[in-house]
């Protein structure tokens, strides 16, 4: 993992294409900005996760891709 320290209105550029912007820092929260092309996806993690568990669920797979066991 690349760890990085940024200020207010300071970015990360990740692949020439999306760029990461520290908007606000107000006490323990950091407000973060994407900018990123339409076609890229960009969810907070928790919405990520459960986007993949309903596609898991929907494909019958488990989270590591394989079928899961037939009852």
């Amino acid at each position: 993992m690349l760890v990085l320290s940024r200020k207010k209105n300071e970015s990360i550029v990740i692949n020439n294409d999306i760029t990461i912007v520290v908007v606000e820092i107000r006490g323990d929260k950091v407000r973060l900005g994407v900018e990123a092309p339409k076609e890229v996806p960009v969810h907070r993690r928790e919405v990520y996760d459960a986007i993949r568990r309903n596609e898991q669920a929907s494909s019958g797979t488990d989270a590591a891709g394989t079928p899961g066991e037939s009852v």
